[in-house]
């Protein structure tokens, strides 16, 4: 068995001029992965009529999902070859901020202390330009689109529709402050922010989600949340296939068994 040339120049495009070491110790297991990874996958069948996802947006849902599944050596790996396929400094730091929310900063601190140092070390200059959109000193008056909560609201409803007008104030009053700062907080300091659109936010979401495996409701949620927003089944399927190498079978299957759970819901 051998590598195909395709695999060869996919990881020669990935990483310019790298000779893995692993090659040496651990010829069989990169021929397997090698092939699988950047060649098979990259080749999937698509349904009829659909188009690839963009090498950007292949990226994107890699980075999110080495996050949600802590891989954080390949994360280090895998953000310049994200840079070199179109990913901006601004999206990785995005995709990196957002993060907070899904897992808390206790698992995201390393991968933005990795993104600052690649970034560091590239000679791109932090901060990055801002990106927020809301004021955090601006009151929730309940129509000032700079409130984090107004803003945030108005993601919800954008994501998951009309229902979601009046959730900030909905559940018993000794835990209604998690659903109003899941307004505020959740989306109405990230997914406000620039940088990524409302579509690649809830991709990233969903990426995040399904990666940390036993969060099958809200994953269902944000699956939905994503067929909304214009990210189908087709889309989906073809993320979670190309993060298969990534991330591995069993909580690619979860997501697949959630996914066509949501589609035959709303067919």
């Amino acid at each position: 068995m051998a590598i195909t040339d395709y695999a060869k120049k996919y990881h020669e495009k990935m990483f310019p001029g790298y000779v893995s070491g692993f090659l040496e110790t651990d010829p069989e297991f990169i021929e397997r992965f090698d092939n699988f990874a950047f060649d098979e996958v990259l080749h999937m069948p698509l349904a009829e009529g659909k188009e690839p996802i963009s090498d950007v947006t292949r990226h994107m849902a890699i980075l999110a999902v080495l996050i949600g599944c802590q891989g954080i050596d390949e994360f280090r790996s895998m953000v310049p070859v994200a840079m070199e396929f179109g990913v901006t400094p601004i999206q990785i730091k995005e995709i990196v901020y957002q993060a907070v929310a899904y897992l808390g900063i206790g698992r995201v601190f390393p991968f933005l202390k990795a993104v600052n140092e690649i970034l560091e070390a590239k000679g791109i200059l932090l901060p990055l330009e801002p990106q927020s959109t809301t004021d955090t000193a601006a009151e929730d008056d309940g129509v000032n689109p700079k409130s984090r909560r107004v803003a945030g609201t108005q993601a919800q409803v954008d994501i998951f529709g009309d229902g979601m007008k009046e959730f900030y104030k909905s559940g018993p009053d000794d835990s209604r402050h998690i659903n109003y700062w899941l307004a505020d907080n959740c989306f109405g300091d990230y997914y406000t922010r620039g940088g990524l659109t409302l579509a690649e936010r809830e991709l990233v979401t969903f990426c995040y989600i399904y990666a940390q495996g036993g969060c099958e409701p809200q994953l269902a949620g944000h699956t939905a949340g994503n067929f909304r927003v214009g990210n189908d089944k087709g889309v989906l399927i073809q993320v979670i296939s190309h993060c298969i190498p990534f991330i591995g079978y069993p909580r690619t299957l979860n997501a697949l068994a959630v996914i066509n759970q949501v589609a035959e819901k709303q067919s």
